[in-house]
């Protein structure tokens, strides 16, 4: 009698890690290297200085939601706090403020009217577009130093690894 033995995820990622060129050494580095990405992007100062050059004058903590909900809205607020990593009962007051200021609106979402959900406005647009340009003249001195293609490889690389990512926590990688 045959029995087939089912490989769990645990054991396709060690099979994965030993049958390649991927290293726990190698790992460890992306991960720094993730960890170093995400300190320097929530210094305070990094935020300060967006702001500045953008010419906006917004709170730190409303603007990131500003453009959390400019980049996955429609947005309900407990995906938002989920996506901010943050207290629901602030994330809702924060958003509050957004709306007192014009720079969302909240509507019954379509697909379940319980759910308020949180949608940019053309003045939030405005806000976040002056941040957009404001961002990119920030990194044009560093990215300067890059090859089209050096840059390109990240873009691709960094969309396909949080895809994957993304992937993997909803349940639906088909790897």
């Amino acid at each position: 009698m045959c029995t087939a033995h089912i490989v769990t995820p645990s054991e396709a990622s060690r099979d994965f890690v030993q049958n390649t060129r991927i290293t726990k050494k190698k790992l460890r580095e992306l991960h720094g290297a993730m960890v170093d990405l995400v300190a320097i992007m929530n210094q305070p100062q990094r935020d300060q200085a967006l702001l500045a050059e953008a010419g906006v004058s917004l709170d730190q903590a409303l603007f990131r939601l500003l453009v959390g909900i400019e980049r996955f809205g429609p947005i309900g607020v407990v995906e938002l706090s989920d996506r901010a990593g943050r207290d629901y009962t602030t994330v809702s007051r924060q958003v509050a403020k957004l709306e007192s200021l014009g720079l969302i609106e909240r509507r019954p979402s379509p697909t379940d009217r319980r759910v308020h959900e949180a949608v940019i406005t053309d003045k939030g647009r405005q806000v976040t577009d002056a941040l957009d340009a404001a961002r990119q003249r920030l990194a044009a001195p560093i990215l300067a130093r890059w090859s089209e293609e050096d840059f390109s490889d990240l873009v691709r690389l960094m969309r396909r690894f949080v895809d994957d990512l993304i992937a993997s926590s909803s349940g639906t990688d088909k790897t």
